[in-house]
C-alpha cells in the first residue's frame, strides 16, 4: 500500500500496465466490494494489475469541514481493499491542490503513473476540479490517451442501492441490522481503553471505555451485544453507548461490559463488532434498578449468543 501526496512514479514502482478503480470507498461496503471485486476479475482477465485509488481525508470531509463522519478508518479501509485481491491502493492526500487539479491533468498523471489501460468506475462517477471530467469526457480521454473506461452498473442488496450515506444514516437511527446487511459484516469501532468513572465497576458489571476519534461515526445511543477484540482473543460483550441519564447525563460514552473476562484493559487496544440493537437508552429511577436492567440485559445476550451460535 502507498501513501501519496501526488501521484509519482518513482515511488509507486509500478511495472506494468494497470487497471484502476477512484473512490473513497468509506466502509468498504457491498456495493464497493463488488465494483473493485469486478474490477480486479477484468484485471485479471487482461493481464493487468488492479490498484485503487482512494483519498484522506475523503472529498467530502474537505468541502464539508469534517463531515461526513466515517464509516472506517483509513487503515481499515486499505486492510478490507487489500483482502480484496489488488495489486495495491494509493492514498491520495485531498486537499485544496487536489481539489483544483483539472479534470485532463489528473487522469494523464494516472497514465503517467500507473500505466492506466482500464478505468473502473461507478455510474455516477467523476474527477477533477468540479467534477468536471464526467464518463463523457473520461470516454473521450480513453481514446486520446489509451484506456478503455468501463461503468458497473448500481449495486442492490435486496433491492436497495448500496451507499455510504445510506449506511450511515441507518446506524444513526438504531437500524444495526440494516446497516450491517449493507456493509456486509458487523460496523466496528475501535480505541484504547481509558479510565472512565466506574459506575459500572460499582454495579457489579465493569465496563471498558473507548474513545472513538471524532471523525468516526458512533451509532445510535441504545444498549448493543457486540463481540469484542482484544490481545488476539475475542469475548461477547454488552455494550452501551449513550450518556449515562440515571447519573450525569454526560458526553457520549462507549462503555463495553465483557462477559467472561476478568482483568485490567487500561491502556490496551479494544475493538467492538456491534451484532445486535439491543434497546434504547433510558433513566432509571435508582441504581439498583439500572442493575437489574443489566442483569436483564446480559440475559438476553446470552440467549442471542446461544441462537447464534459461533460467528
Amino acid at each position: 500500500m502507498w501513501v501519496e501526496p501526488t501521484l509519482s512514479a518513482a515511488r509507486l514502482h509500478v511495472t506494468g500496465p494497470s487497471a484502476v478503480t477512484i473512490g473513497s470507498f468509506d466502509g468498504v461496503h457491498r456495493g464497493h466490494q463488488a465494483l473493485i471485486g469486478g474490477m480486479v476479475a477484468a484485471a485479471e482477465a487482461r493481464s493487468l494489475a488492479p490498484v485503487v485509488v482512494t483519498f484522506d481525508p475523503l472529498p467530502k470531509q474537505f468541502f464539508r469541514g469534517g463531515e461526513p463522519l466515517l464509516l472506517c478508518d483509513v487503515e481499515e479501509r486499505l486492510a478490507r481493499i487489500e483482502a480484496l485481491g489488488v495489486a495495491g491502493a494509493v492514498v491520495l492526500r485531498f486537499d485544496a491542490a487536489l481539489a483544483s487539479l483539472p479534470a485532463a491533468d489528473f487522469v494523464t498523471r494516472l497514465v503517467e503513473t500507473l500505466r492506466l489501460r482500464l478505468l473502473w468506475a461507478g455510474p455516477d462517477f467523476a474527477v477533477g476540479r468540479g467534477r468536471e471530467g464526467d464518463l463523457a469526457f473520461l470516454r473521450r480521454a480513453g481514446l486520446e490517451l489509451g484506456f478503455d473506461l468501463r461503468v458497473a452498473p448500481p449495486f442492490l442488496w435486496h433491492g436497495v442501492v448500496v451507499r455510504s450515506t445510506r449506511i450511515r444514516e441507518a446506524l444513526r437511527r438504531g437500524e444495526l441490522k440494516l446497516a450491517n446487511d449493507l456493509l456486509g459484516r458487523p460496523y466496528a469501532l475501535r480505541g484504547v481503553v481509558v479510565r472512565g468513572l466506574q459506575r459500572g465497576r460499582q454495579l457489579g458489571f465493569p465496563t471498558a471505555n473507548i474513545v472513538p476519534p471524532p471523525e468516526r461515526l458512533v451509532p445510535a445511543l441504545g444498549v448493543y451485544l457486540c463481540r469484542a477484540w482484544v490481545g488476539g482473543r475475542i469475548y461477547p460483550a454488552l455494550t452501551n453507548v449513550g450518556r449515562r441519564p440515571t447519573f450525569d447525563h454526560g458526553g457520549v460514552t462507549v462503555e463495553a461490559h465483557l462477559l467472561d473476562f476478568e482483568g485490567d484493559l487500561y491502556g490496551r487496544q479494544l475493538a467492538l463488532s456491534f451484532l445486535h440493537y439491543l434497546r434504547e437508552e433510558r433513566r432509571f429511577a435508582s441504581a439498583e434498578a439500572l442493575a437489574a436492567q443489566i442483569r436483564a440485559d446480559v440475559e438476553q445476550a446470552r440467549q442471542l449468543l446461544l441462537r447464534d451460535g459461533p460467528r
